[in-house]
């Protein structure tokens, strides 16, 4: 589903000093698997995130990226969004005077225009909001405010998931979702999250910690250190990099 080779990328020159991070990711995450992505701060893995969305201040200099087998260095974020790409930000942003919901509506209907499908109705969207929205615990005063304006870190991760929800993506790329979440927060957001997994939709998921992947339970784990993935596994992975750490892989990365 999606699949990455000798991925190597950079800083954007003009966005700063042009400092290769990514240096030479091999990935490949079939439909209906969710990936872990575990690694020190500083070794690559927001980046990627950022890349595999085609943010501009980066710039691949190497490899490649396909999405259901179609190249995607060319493409635009809004066109790797069409195509059924979502990240969920770390820091979510807010954007203040902009409902949430009738941005939500306006991403839904320019997804689906891009795809040559007809608009979503007012009502049939209403009640798909507020479905997604009981599952995670959102009330209808937080989806009156403008997206994510006044809203706690727990919050945000959880109008992210709601999002996601709400766009139905082919493939999910989660940057430190659990990040700044306590433990009831963590619970909804992975309840949520679980509740995307489809036979149909891939995920990456990029975190620090194990904690997540109690819930989450992925499939595949893999180590990224300086700039590259260094170990692949199952589950247990993650257990021995809450147990002895990063600092055996961090080595042999050098």
């Amino acid at each position: 589903m999606l699949e990455i080779k000798n991925l190597h990328a950079r800083v954007n020159p003009e966005e700063g000093e042009a400092k290769a991070i990514l240096k030479g990711v091999d990935l490949t995450v079939p439909a209906g698997e969710v990936h872990a992505i575990m690694g020190p701060n500083g070794c690559g893995k927001s980046t990627l995130s950022y890349v595999l969305a085609g943010h501009e201040g980066y710039e691949v200099t190497d490899g490649s990226v396909s999405f259901l087998g179609e190249e995607m260095g060319e493409l635009e974020p809004e066109e790797r969004a069409a195509k059924g790409l979502f990240l969920s930000f770390q820091y979510p942003v807010e954007i203040p005077g902009v409902p949430t919901l009738t941005f939500l509506k306006e991403a839904a209907n320019a997804q689906l225009k891009a795809r040559g499908e007809g608009e979503i109705s007012a009502p049939e969207f209403m009640k798909f909001a507020r479905e997604n929205a009981a599952k995670l615990g959102i009330s209808s005063e937080m989806l009156k405010r403008p997206v994510n304006v006044g809203f706690s870190g727990g919050e945000k991760k959880r109008m992210e998931i709601f999002q996601a929800m709400m766009l139905s993506p082919k493939f999910l790329i989660l940057d430190e979702t659990d990040s700044g979440l306590d433990i009831d927060a963590l619970r909804v957001v992975a309840d949520g999250v679980n509740a995307l997994r489809s036979p149909e939709r891939g995920m990456l998921v990029i975190t620090h910690y194990q904690r997540l992947l109690e819930y989450l339970k992925p499939d595949v784990v893999h180590v990224m250190a300086d700039g590259r993935i260094v170990k692949t596994g199952g589950p247990e992975l993650a257990l021995e990099l809450e147990a002895e750490g990063y600092e055996k892989f961090t080595g042999a990365a050098a």
